[in-house]
């Protein structure tokens, strides 16, 4: 009387395993190239202006992600500001960093970076840019 096998032997598991394996990597390799193929449409790049760059070096150097973040990055200490230009527009970015410390009472502060009216002003047309990146709706709220 002979004996059959039942269910997996280690053959079926390998080739379960290494076929999984290649189909998953397959898999991933169309979605990071789906991926690098939307960015150039999705970025905002030909918005770019020597305004924006300056801006974002304004964001880096006075280490703005250290408390805020953008579009979805840096710290959660403050408000995400991937959308403030929507939400407030330029002349009140601008108004509300000149105005800080408040020095209201119990309330996070934001401290006072002394920036002239053209680092406002670029500090503005980064924080525009980056609203007008395609973010497919990132932030899902207005308000960040």
């Amino acid at each position: 009387m002979s004996q059959t096998q039942s269910g997996f032997t280690k053959q079926t598991a390998r080739n379960m395993f290494y076929g999984g394996s290649v189909f998953f990597a397959l898999l991933f390799a169309v979605i990071v190239f789906d991926t690098e193929q939307r960015i150039p449409e999705r970025s905002n790049a030909q918005a770019i202006t020597p305004a924006v760059v300056a801006g974002k070096k304004i964001w880096e150097t006075r280490n703005c992600i250290g408390c805020h973040t953008l579009l979805g990055e840096g710290a959660y200490f403050a408000p995400e500001l991937g959308n403030v230009y929507k939400r407030r527009g330029g002349d009140f970015i601008k108004g509300w960093m000149k105005a800080m410390p408040t020095g209201a009472p119990h309330r996070r502060q934001m401290p006072q970076f002394d920036l002239n009216e053209q680092q406002l002003n670029d500090l503005v047309e980064f924080l525009k840019w980056t609203g007008e990146i395609n973010t497919e709706k990132w932030p899902p709220n207005i308000e960040g």
